[in-house]
Formats: structure tokens, sequence, C-alpha cells
């Protein structure tokens, strides 16, 4: 039997990435899910490829900056499969690598629009619906940058920072509910805003992946499996937590060589 057999869920930035992975991931599972997400193209071949694999998937395109758009998710997800169990919040916004002093406001707002604002609607909607359903998990899907912040990033990491937070404090509010809320930190992570990443700022991004301890970028299957822990069974006394999926980026100072 799957970590998820049986279950609902949501996977939002789904049509890429660790969104991807993770939806395919839970398919593969035992879940049925909706993917959601502004790339129609991406969140359709993802449906497709579950589907391929004889799993069940729908997709929804869902602008997670617009209240409207979050609430329509999860209505379709329940109207789709009669409950929510979990929901991997995924989505992210921005690509811009500037100082925060050259910033524009909708540079800004791109940012905390998707990765902060976007994860509380999406929280906002998916934790009554799980309540209904007996209990549930979130997995919001963060950065080590959100700990630690990085030069050219003042906006991304204010997102993943304030992310971490609402995490937390969402996961002390509803844990009397059966909710459990935990945040999973991406260190660099093979995805295609990490290529466009590599591409603006080719500098920054090598001394990003040489930062972890492991030497290497990530791929998105490594942070799913961390995911997919989260979300099943077997995380059941997990909450509030935020665990590093980074390579040892946050070790990668202490380490050296032993004879």
């Amino acid at each position: 039997m799957g970590m998820l057999e049986g279950t609902v869920g949501i996977v939002t930035g789904a049509g890429s990435g660790v969104g991807r992975a993770t939806a395919l991931f839970a398919a593969r599972e035992g879940a049925r899910l909706l993917v959601a997400g502004v790339n129609r193209a991406g969140g359709e071949d993802t449906v497709r490829r579950i589907e391929k694999a004889g799993g069940e998937a729908a997709f929804v395109v869902a602008d997670l900056r617009r209240e409207d758009h979050a609430a329509a998710m999860v209505q379709e997800a329940v109207g789709a499969f009669g409950r929510l169990d979990w929901a991997c919040n995924s989505a992210s916004g921005g690509e811009s690598v500037k100082l925060l002093t050259d910033l524009t406001e909708g540079e800004w707002d791109d940012f905390v629009g998707v990765s902060l604002k976007g994860i509380w609607l999406c929280m906002k909607h998916e934790i009554p619906a799980m309540i209904e359903s007996g209990g549930g998990a979130i997995v919001n899907v963060g950065s080590t940058v959100g700990v630690r912040g990085m030069p050219g990033l003042a906006a991304y990491a204010a997102a993943k920072g304030g992310l971490i937070a609402l995490s937390k404090t969402a996961a002390a509010e509803f844990a009397p509910r059966g909710i459990r809320v935990n945040v999973v930190n991406a260190g660099m992570i093979r995805t295609p805003a990490n290529e466009r990443f590599e591409r603006l700022s080719p500098d920054l991004a090598k001394r990003l992946i040489a930062s972890h301890a492991l030497g290497r970028m990530g791929e998105p299957e490594e942070v799913a499996e961390m995911v997919i822990w989260l979300l099943s069974k077997r995380a059941s006394f997990v909450t509030g937590e935020c665990i590093a999926v980074d390579g040892g980026s946050q070790v990668k100072a202490t380490t050296f060589p032993v004879d």
C-alpha cells in the first residue's frame, strides 16, 4: 500500500519542478489529486503523465494571488474527489535578481504575491476543507534563502522567510483540529526557474551551488521524497517544522576532509 493510498490532495505549481515531481510521486503512492497553477500546458502534461501511469488527477488554472481562484481550486478538488486530505503548496513567483534598492514595486509584489500571500490564501481555504474531512496535512515549499538571505534575492528571501513564520503559526493554530503544517526548505534544485536563474546570474548561481556541502544541485524528486513523507501518516507526530533538503548548505562552512 502506498504512503498516500486512498487520500485526496492538491499540488500547486505542479506544471514543472518540485511541484510536478511531488504530484507524480503522490499519484504513485495512491493519491488522487488536483494539479493547480498558471502553467496550463505544464499542468495538463503532469495530469497526462499521472493518467498514463494509471493514476487519477485533474488540472485547474489558478492564479493564487487571487482569493477567488484559491477558493475555487479547493472547491474543485472537493467536488471532483469528495474530500481533501492534504496539500503541497509549491507555487512560487518572481525571477528578478537585483539589489533591493533596484527592485520595482511590481517585482516585489510578484514575489510576495505568489510565494507568501498566495500560500496564505491556499491555506485559508484548504484548512477548512481538511477539517471537514477529519484532519489533514500541509507542506509548504520554502527555501534556505528564506533562512539565511541571499544578495540579489531580497524579495524572494523576504517571501520565503515570511512563509516559515506563517506556516509555524498555522501549525499552532490548527493542531487541535487535526491539521499538521510543515515547511520543506529547498536548496538549489534543478528546476526551470533555477535554470533561468543560472542564465540571469551565472556567478551567483555557481557560488550558491558551491555552498552546498554535497557540491551539486539537487533534483526535484529529492525534495518530493521529503514532501510525501511529511504528508503521510508516517510523519503523524511532526508539525510546525522546517526541514532542509539542501545538500548540506547549512553545514558547508564546517566541513573538511578527514584522512
